[in-house]
Formats: structure tokens, C-alpha cells, sequence
């Protein structure tokens, strides 16, 4: 069981496909250190098995230490990030917190610029790569996430091959599918009766699944009790075999 954490929505890139619509001008929806933490409690006491943390960028905020430190003591934790912010302060703060149970999940496109930049800004290839490298000489684990894209369908083998020479394993890669939602004007169709819910909480309330924080996909306006939000996923899956299952009778 997943539990998804929007930290914020403002991001220092603009990617064209990205599902939260951020940017470095969208509002930041900050989520907030206290409220965080209370989510990773109900959490706990509700038996999930795994913390995600996305934005947005999650290290353009000060707190976000303290969220990863406190989430990662209790629960294997991944936060999600385009690893170009890590130098300086931002690194010795981050590298403080090091724990074998914190992931960083990095947005990587392409072996090469020109699969990578098209669709998340020039130059931000270059940067992403020195980032990754900057976590693993510091004892993180990396695990890559890609967005098969016009620019990049046609060689996907060949990111593949390149991560495994940054010795990343594969267990440590997934692709992804373009879904159209957010920017994104191409795509797979998102909606509550397609994806297999992972719970989404971010400022505004608790949603059905971390490709998208749309009205449609939200559970419930309330985060806490945080129980309330993960029984009405399961009243809204029973609702939808139940009307499968009536849809099939009717067919025969």
C-alpha cells in the first residue's frame, strides 16, 4: 500500500507533460511540516507500507528535511525530484538525513539532451545528470523514472542501457506512460474507473492517485482522519464491480 504526499506545486522547471500543472510561477499549495507528520502517524496506525513525497520540486523547500527524516524513521520513503538542486546547503542538509530507507526517485528521459530537453527545458539533461551523480557519491540510492515520449519512444533500450552504466539497477527504473492530464494535451485518459487507486493527499484533501489532483479524482476535502478518505476508496471500488457486475448481467 502507497501513500502519495504533494509537499508543493511549484517546481524550478516547466515541464510540457506534467500532470500537477507546476512551474516556477504556480502557487506552492504548501502542505506543511505538522501536517506531514501527522500524516505519516495515521499512516503507520492504518498499515501502509510505503511513503512517496512529490510536487512540484519538494527540495525548493525548507522543510522538506525534516519531512523525509521524520517519514523515513518510520516508513520506507521515496521522494520524488529532477536532482538539479543539489549543491551547496541543499546537499549537507540532505545528506544529514541519509537513511537506507530513503529513495530519490529522479525524472530521467533520455541517454542524450535531445530525448530529455523537448519536453522538460534546454539544458536540464546536463544538470540532472550531475545531480544523480551527486547522490551516489554520497551514499544515496538512486531509482530512475521515465516519460516515454515522442523524443525518447524509440530508445527506450538504449536508456536502459544507458542507466545500467550509472549503475542503477533495473529493479531501480520504471517507465511511464504519457497521461493526459495537466499540460500534457496528448496521452492515456486518467480517471478513477482506470488507474488502481493510490492515495493522494496533498493541501486540499485526499485524492484516488497521484497522476492527477483534479476534482474529479478527489476522495474526499478532509485529510483527517485519514482512515475516513481510505474507506471511501473502498466504497467507490465496490460501487464500480458492482456496477460491472450488473452492466454484465444486463449484456447477457
Amino acid at each position: 500500500m502507497k501513500l502519495w504526499v504533494y509537499t508543493n506545486y511549484d517546481c524550478n522547471l516547466r515541464c510540457t507533460y506534467c500532470l500537477a500543472e507546476s512551474s516556477p510561477t504556480a502557487s506552492r499549495r504548501l502542505i506543511g511540516l505538522a501536517t506531514v507528520e501527522r500524516i505519516v502517524d495515521e499512516a503507520v496506525d492504518l498499515g501502509f507500507e510505503q511513503l512517496y513525497f512529490t510536487g512540484g520540486e519538494p527540495f525548493l523547500l525548507e522543510d522538506i528535511y525534516a519531512m523525509l527524516a521524520y517519514a523515513s524513521e518510520r516508513l520506507p520513503t521515496t521522494v520524488l525530484t529532477n536532482a538539479m538542486l543539489f549543491r551547496g546547503r541543499r546537499l549537507e542538509r540532505l545528506e544529514a538525513i541519509r537513511d537506507e530507507r530513503l529513495v530519490m526517485q529522479v525524472s530521467l528521459d533520455g541517454c542524450r539532451p535531445e530525448q530529455h530537453d523537448p519536453y522538460r527545458g534546454a539544458g536540464s539533461w546536463q544538470k540532472t545528470i550531475a545531480g544523480i551523480a551527486r547522490l551516489q557519491e554520497h551514499g544515496f540510492r538512486v531509482r530512475i523514472s521515465t516519460t516515454e515520449t515522442p523524443a525518447n519512444a524509440q530508445h527506450i533500450e538504449d536508456i536502459c542501457s544507458f542507466r545500467r552504466s550509472l549503475g542503477i539497477a533495473d529493479a531501480d527504473h520504471f517507465v511511464r506512460q504519457l497521461a493526459k492530464r495537466g499540460f500534457s494535451l496528448e496521452g492515456m485518459e486518467v480517471s478513477k474507473q482506470s488507474v488502481v487507486p493510490e492515495i493522494t493527499v496533498n493541501a486540499q484533501g485526499v485524492f484516488w492517485h497521484p497522476m492527477s489532483t483534479d476534482p474529479d479524482m478527489q476522495v474526499s476535502v478532509r485529510i483527517f482522519p485519514l482512515a475516513e478518505a481510505v474507506m471511501q476508496v473502498q466504497r467507490e471500488l465496490e460501487a464500480f464491480a458492482q456496477a460491472d457486475l450488473t452492466e454484465a448481467q444486463e449484456f447477457k
